[in-house]
């Protein structure tokens, strides 16, 4: 089967096959952003105002952690060479440990001192020890995937989506350089619960993050939350929709072998999930302006109770 579509977007491509979106999202226990105005290239740690020294070795420290770094921007029209001040947040994603940390530093690479493990084991005292500029923030943030030297679909539709969310949401929406999934565009990483959203509007968006406000989330264009594998996430979004569950930290991945991943409720309930990996068809471009190929997609199976 040949595929085309009119505009060649693989957000396009994505919808016109509704790919499942469950077990998508990257992963990473925790995060860590620094505002960075001014342009963005493919890979912004090294291709922004950024110093790209730095952005390259804090990006590659954070990965050897399993964290993610991402450069953010503030809606709308900004200066970007002017001396200023950058926003931080720091967010742990881990239920039960799941908070966010927010503050300004004249200068991204005083995130030199961050106690980058400590982030990693959700020591959100060391943490803050380690770099005092850090806050607790109550309210959780949106942020949406809108780097078009990383794919189009993020300009296209990314941009659309921060602007409507500017206005409905103020002060709590931000630019972000890479937040993976282009297909699944706009996409948006609600923090500091590491949820990821595909295919959304504003007014969806606007739900997500009303659902985020009383702890809880939304399964319609759920990817998964970054804290678990990507089979850990397409098993945990099995169960909820298979229980209703939508709190946050109701559920979490206990285990994980070849065939099952076992997720637990907060209750003590567990359900053990099979997961399989099928392969694309047909096949499509996973980012704009690639050939198409037989990717590989997960599915979970009906989630069975443990015994």
């Amino acid at each position: 089967m040949t595929l085309a579509t009119a505009d060649g977007l693989c957000s396009t491509f994505c919808r016109l096959l509704q790919e499942p979106l469950a077990g998508t999202a990257v992963v990473a226990t925790a995060w860590v952003l620094v505002e960075q105005p001014g342009p963005w290239g493919a890979n912004a740690p090294t291709q922004s105002h950024l110093d790209p020294s730095f952005g390259g070795s804090f990006d590659d420290r954070c990965k050897k952690l399993d964290l993610r770094f991402a450069l953010i921007r503030s809606p709308g029209r900004h200066a970007d060479a002017l001396e200023r001040s950058h926003q931080v947040f720091v967010a742990s994603t881990r239920p039960g440990k799941t908070w966010l940390l927010g503050g300004t530093v004249v200068n991204p690479t005083e995130l030199e001192s961050l106690d980058l493990a400590a982030v990693a084991r959700s020591d959100r005292t060391a943490v803050v020890a380690s770099l005092p500029a850090l806050q607790p923030v109550d309210e959780p943030i949106v942020l949406v995937c809108t780097n078009g030297k990383r794919d189009t679909c993020c300009a296209v539709l990314g941009r659309p989506l921060v602007s409507g969310l500017a206005a409905r949401v103020p002060g709590r929406v931000w630019e972000a350089n890479h937040l993976g999934g282009h297909r699944f565009a706009p996409t948006a990483t609600y923090l500091p619960a590491g949820t990821m959203h595909g295919q959304l509007t504003v007014d969806t968006a606007v739900g997500v993050l009303a659902a985020a406000d009383r702890g809880e989330t939304v399964l319609t264009g759920l990817r998964g939350r970054s804290t678990w594998t990507k089979r850990g996430q397409a098993a945990e979004i099995a169960v909820r929709e298979h229980i209703g569950e939508l709190s946050l930290d109701a559920l979490t991945v206990v285990a994980e072998d070849a065939d099952a991943v076992t997720v637990q409720h907060i209750d003590g309930r567990a359900w053990s999930v099979p997961v399989s990996c099928e392969t694309a068809d047909p096949p499509r471009p996973d980012s704009c302006g690639k050939e198409p190929f037989a990717m590989s997609i997960l599915q979970a199976g009906t989630p069975e109770a443990v015994r």
